[in-house]
């Protein structure tokens, strides 16, 4: 047999002291439905036409395409037009953003761009060019505008959306390593795009710090090494300020 069930369930005691939550923290975008941002997407579409304009102008003016897209500085400026396209269409149309590893990623690249093109090239001699001339481009003519652009023009602009327009504390420490794939697959690229070309050939190393010829494998992969180690530095420190900046945005993407 069994017993019989109560007709009243005697109270239970009560709990001391407040109830025990876990955090389960949820973030904004979950609860509060994104807005409408027109002049965020105006500036990223301006962002974009931008790069894309002094890209079409190395491409198809000042050298040959193959030799163009093999350049680091304009395979990033192709990147920040993709993903300034899309981050201006997604806040135009009131989406959510991108995944902050693409963005941040991207914000990565640009800067590296800036800082190797500032610290490493701009002062070099020979001076360094993207068309293969032993002579440094005239003050405002067309390689040397394309080189301000893709080289400081766009990185600024990119660094400046990530300071005022775009949410703080979204970059993550995890995402820094993975970061490190496109350098790494651009320097094997690069060395063996230079095995395939004749030792005659000028644009078979395309930046003086990777030239096997004139440092040897050693050196040249100890630059890279070197290189490497400030990329990930760098990416560490974005991570590290995007979680101590003010955010120039609250709830809203």
């Amino acid at each position: 047999m069994t017993a019989p069930i109560p007709r009243e369930i005697p109270d239970l005691p009560a709990v001391p002291g407040p109830p025990l939550l876990l955090p389960a923290p949820v973030p904004a975008t979950a609860v509060v439905a994104p807005l409408r941002r027109p002049m965020i997407g105006v500036f990223r579409l301006a962002t974009a036409v931008v790069a894309a304009c002094a890209v079409a102008l190395e491409l198809l003016l000042l050298g040959t395409p193959a030799r163009m897209l093999s350049y680091f500085s304009v395979q990033t400026n192709i990147l920040v037009v993709v993903v300034m396209l899309l981050s201006a269409r997604r806040a135009w149309r009131a989406r959510r953003p991108l995944p902050s590893a693409v963005t941040g990623a991207v914000l990565l690249y640009a800067l590296v761009t800036a800082l190797v093109y500032q610290l490493l090239l701009a002062h070099t001699t020979p001076p360094f060019s993207m068309t293969g001339a032993t002579t440094a481009p005239e003050r405002w003519h067309g390689q040397w505008a394309a080189l301000q652009v893709l080289h400081t023009l766009v990185p600024a602009a990119v660094l400046l959306d990530w300071l005022f327009l775009t949410p703080a504390a979204r970059l993550h420490l995890r995402q820094a390593a993975g970061w490190l794939l496109y350098p790494l697959a651009f320097l094997a690229f690069s060395l063996i795009r230079a095995a395939f070309l004749p030792p005659s050939d000028p644009a078979r190393y395309l930046y003086p710090f990777l030239d096997v010829t004139a440092h040897g494998y050693r050196s040249t992969l100890a630059n890279a090494l070197l290189l490497g180690l400030a990329i990930y530095a760098l990416g560490v420190l974005l991570v590290a300020l995007d979680h101590t900046r003010p955010t120039p945005i609250r709830h809203r993407v």
